[in-house]
């Protein structure tokens, strides 16, 4: 069990340390965060595959990056299990302590284990509706469960997955998205549950902050049936928590094509109408983002705007993590190539704010 928690101090020293430039670093919560994060999202549930991601995180974080992101459905718990791998080896190997590396997971979704043959079903059924722990009607039609045991139980999962005793950031996943099912009532009532469970949990130092991963909620129109009010949410979770709550992260789909939480103003902050990186900000939440390629669409000849002389995919990271409120992207990559070729970019300052308004009106105009 690797023990201890993401801190001041390590994450500083991590920093000052590494090979990237020191621009590449936010210091948010007063941690000492990197500007681009690894994610782990796709991938075969497979051993060839679970090497290639422990490999991968353990090469981004020698480049300089000390964000690391996945879920428990993550290749049905194998993305999560790959994670502490890497982990627990760059501490055998003196390279990293726990202290210097910020983990994220993300509970939610209702899956099965990979390393468990037999079918889906089969597997909810004895692990969960046999032992109680899901009941008919828990779980939505988009495979989403958001009840208190559930979740509980995904916790201890993720925790002896991850081989850690503690998790920086604990999302709910697609809350919103994941339960059409259910009335704005019923859903308001759900997640302020979720978040009581998430304060006990911080309160038992399972857990350090929590968060929403989402992929319209906090970026949709207000007349959008999954539109969700950031200020809201916040509020409830500082009824529960007081000042010092856990909520302090969400997580959002954001790039060149999918702009809105920077383009739009849609959300409400003290009567101030606002887009969702400022509403973030005004509320002191950080905001890290997802598909910074588009799953490599964005990254084909001629798709995306000829702004610098970078390649496509140090083009893509430099745009999202330059713009302002933006922790860091978090970009999917398993092959060795790709990781050489994205962890270039901590080697790069990121665009000066006023360049990137300049930048923005030209791209716009």
């Amino acid at each position: 069990m690797i023990s201890g928690h993401a801190t001041t101090a390590g994450t500083k020293k991590f920093a000052q340390e590494s090979s990237a430039v020191s621009e590449n670093f936010n210091i948010f919560e007063g941690l000492t965060l990197s500007n681009v994060g690894i994610g782990t999202y796709l991938g075969e549930p497979d051993s060839h595959t679970d090497e290639l991601v422990k490999d991968a995180i353990k090469e981004s974080i020698k480049s300089g990056i000390n964000v690391v992101d996945t879920a428990i459905n993550y290749r049905a718990q194998k993305a999560e299990r790959s994670v502490g791998e890497a982990i627990s080896e760059l501490i055998d190997d003196n390279i990293i302590t726990r202290d210097q590396i910020f983990i994220s997971t993300k509970n939610g979704y209702v899956t099965n284990d990979a390393e468990i043959p037999g079918e889906f079903w089969n597997y909810i059924n004895e692990e969960y509706v046999q032992k109680r722990i899901i009941k008919q009607g828990d779980i939505s039609s988009g495979y989403h469960c958001m009840t208190v045991p559930f979740l509980e139980d995904q916790l201890d999962k993720s925790l002896k997955n991850l081989k850690m005793d503690c998790i920086d950031l604990l999302y709910l996943h697609n809350a919103v998205e994941g339960q059409k099912d259910k009335t704005r009532e019923d859903l308001l009532k759900d997640l302020k549950a979720v978040f009581e469970l998430y304060e006990r949990k911080r309160g038992e130092g399972l857990i350090k902050h929590y968060g929403m991963a989402t992929w319209d909620c906090f970026r949709a129109t207000t007349d959008n049936s999954n539109f969700l009010s950031l200020e809201q949410v916040a509020m409830m979770a500082k009824d529960i928590g007081g000042e010092q709550h856990g909520f302090r992260f969400i997580q959002l789909p954001f790039n060149l094509y999918y702009d809105q939480a920077f383009m739009i103003k849609n959300q409400t902050v003290n009567n101030n109408i606002l887009s969702a990186l400022d509403a973030a900000k005004t509320l002191r939440m950080g905001v890290f983002t997802s598909v910074p390629f588009m799953q490599g669409r964005l990254l084909q000849k001629g798709v995306m705007p000829e702004f610098s002389t970078l390649k496509p995919a140090l083009r893509a990271l430099q745009f999202v993590r330059s713009t302002p409120g933006v922790l860091a992207p978090l970009v999917g990559q398993k092959s060795s190539a790709h990781v050489t070729e994205n962890t270039e970019i901590m080697k790069i300052p990121k665009i000066p704010e006023n360049e990137f308004s300049d930048l923005v009106k030209k791209m716009t105009s």
